[in-house]
Formats: structure tokens, C-alpha cells, sequence
């Protein structure tokens, strides 16, 4: 049974959240807090498995607590925020001092039953991380691998758990003529775009949230919406990406299967896919359906991985080609 600890100010949202996650057989709600100062007593008397926590609180904002947490007691933490701008700005921030995902709060945007399923997936998840890798994020080496000839070749990408630092960790290494990028990595729709906007002020290369329309060019990384798929389509000699809707894919939206599956189409050969730490199996059969077009596959490993779902599911079916360490899949691709 995993041991849940609710963290948030407002009562309705306690009361919702506490309702659906202890409707699940294998969670229990151990406590809901409505402030930290009352969660550090629950934290203490109930020894949580996983903390839902909200951001903005009286008496002590939630990065603070969050911080401590990590300092002096790790414990997988979702962010549960709404979609503000300054407060996905602050998700972002709770990641790199250690939060393990976030996830919309219920409210206008986002009804009860779009947020519960994934939450509840999140949970799993979170449970099963090492307290080991509940850290935050370290510092990436600016160590560029230098291109000399610019290619036309297209890197995919996908992540979900653990994906957003992980992320943070890697782009900065690319060149400025690094092949054009494509990224879903699976995260609530408002939150994407303060996410490319960050991974901009890191990198040489132009990051930015996708457009249909956008031209995939070396360079260039395009993250996929929130709540929209992203695909590669040809233009004539030109790669463009398009941003569309549909049915969630493996419960995700933008999912990486759909990412994948277009550019085993579209460029085969000629792209290079990269499946990183994330729960679940989107993007296993992409990554095999771009291997068999004649693609490179690259899964980050085991140990370097916050979750193992993805990169695992997608060594099963066969899809990879290498398996390595996070900060080595950038300069090896790079070299080939």
C-alpha cells in the first residue's frame, strides 16, 4: 500500500484529491495538510511514501518546504499546481530543487477525472524511486562535442518521470549546429511553455514550444505543447513539425509514440531517436518502428534513469540500438 500525504491550502482541493487517491486499491491518504508546518508533523508521524504538495501556502511557500524536505528527509514529491504562468515557473523550479513531477491542479482548465488517472500513475511511479536520486539537480558540465559539418539529420526525443531535469542536464551540451530537435516530454499544457522558455536561457541552440509550421532545421528544438501531439512531416526537402489533437496515447497527450511514429516515416534513416527516464511504455514501439526504418535508438540506462519504464519497455521489444549513461548519449550520438 503506497502512504500518500496531501499538501495544500485549499479544503476542496484536499478533499478531492484525499477522496481519489484513496479510492485506488493499492494507496492510502495517511493525512492531508494545509500548510507545511502541519505536513512536517505528518511527515514525522505517518512516514509517507509519496507527498502531493502545492506551491503557493500560508506561512511558508512550498519550494521552502520542498527544499527542507530534500535536505533533511527525501521523499518523492508531485507538484499538484494550477496553470499560471508564474506558477508553472515555480514548478519548474520545485523539479530542480528535487520534485519528482507535476501535475495541473483540478479546477477550470482541467476536470477531475483528466487529472486523477495521471496523477495516480505519478504516484506509482514516485513510490518506486530510489531515495537515492531524490536530490537536486546538479550542475552540467559546458563541455559542447563540436560539430564540424552541419547534417540534416532530425533527433527525437521523448521523457516523461524525471525527463524535464534530465533535459536541463543534456541540451545545454549541443553545438549551435547541432541536428534540428524534437522533444515530447509528457507535461501538462502551460507548463511547456515555460519549459522551453528555461531550456533557452541554457543552451546555444533556439529552443521553443512548437507551432505547426515550424521548420526542423540544426540549431533548433522544438518541445511539443501541452495536450497536443507533435508530429514530423516533409514540406518538399524541408522537415516541418506539426502540432495536433487526438485520442490520448498510452493515457498521454502529447505521447511519444506519435512523435516517433512519424519520423520513422518521415525520415527513417536519416533521424536518430532517444527514449530517456519516464514511467510507462510510450515511445517502446516508435523506437522500434524508427530502428527498423534504419534510424539510430539510444535508451538511457538503469542507474542514471529516475524511472526505468520507458527506456525499459523499449529495450524489451528490441528498439535500441545503445544503452547509456545520461550524460554520454548527447556525445556519442554527436560523434556518430
Amino acid at each position: 500500500m503506497i502512504k500518500v500525504l496531501v499538501v495544500d491550502d485549499s479544503a476542496i482541493v484536499r478533499s478531492v484529491l484525499t477522496r481519489e487517491i484513496s479510492a485506488a486499491p493499492d494507496m492510502e491518504v495517511v493525512g492531508s495538510a494545509p500548510d507545511p508546518f502541519v505536513a512536517r508533523e505528518m511527515i514525522a508521524r505517518f512516514h509517507p511514501d509519496v507527498i502531493t504538495l502545492d506551491l503557493e501556502m500560508p506561512r511558508m511557500d512550498g519550494i521552502t518546504f520542498l527544499t527542507k524536505i530534500m535536505e533533511h528527509h527525501p521523499i518523492p514529491v508531485i507538484i499538484v499546481s494550477s496553470l499560471a504562468p508564474k506558477n508553472s515557473e515555480m514548478a519548474l523550479t520545485a523539479i530542480e530543487c528535487g520534485a519528482v513531477d507535476v501535475v495541473a491542479k483540478p479546477g477550470l482548465a482541467y476536470s477531475v477525472d483528466q487529472v486523477v488517472p495521471d496523477l495516480l500513475a505519478k504516484i506509482r511511479a514516485a513510490a518506486q524511486i530510489p531515495r537515492s536520486k531524490l536530490q537536486m539537480k546538479s550542475e552540467a558540465p559546458k563541455v559542447r562535442s563540436a560539430l564540424t559539418v552541419t547534417t540534416n539529420k532530425i533527433i527525437a526525443i521523448g521523457a516523461s518521470t524525471g525527463g524535464t531535469r534530465a533535459l536541463e542536464m543534456i541540451l545545454p551540451l549541443l553545438p549551435k549546429n547541432s541536428p534540428g530537435v524534437m522533444i515530447t516530454q509528457h507535461m501538462p499544457a502551460g507548463f511547456t511553455r515555460s519549459f522551453a522558455d528555461r531550456l533557452n536561457t541554457l543552451c546555444e541552440v533556439d529552443v521553443k514550444e512548437a507551432v505547426s509550421g515550424d521548420a526542423v532545421v540544426p540549431g533548433r528544438v522544438l518541445i511539443a505543447p501541452g495536450n497536443f501531439h507533435m508530429v514530423l512531416k516533409r514540406d518538399g526537402a524541408r522537415y516541418i513539425a506539426d502540432v495536433i489533437t487526438g485520442e490520448q496515447v498510452y493515457h498521454q497527450r502529447p505521447s511519444v509514440e506519435v512523435l516517433f511514429h512519424s519520423v520513422a516515416r518521415n525520415a527513417g534513416k536519416n533521424s536518430i531517436g532517444v527514449i530517456l527516464t519516464g514511467m510507462g511504455a510510450d515511445g517502446a514501439i516508435g523506437l522500434k518502428a524508427m530502428r527498423d526504418a534504419g534510424a539510430l535508438t539510444v535508451a538511457q540506462d538503469k542507474d542514471s534513469s529516475v524511472v526505468w519504464g520507458m527506456p525499459g519497455e523499449a529495450v524489451k521489444v528490441d528498439a535500441v540500438d545503445l544503452i547509456l549513461p545520461l550524460m554520454d548519449i548527447f556525445p556519442t550520438i554527436l560523434r556518430r
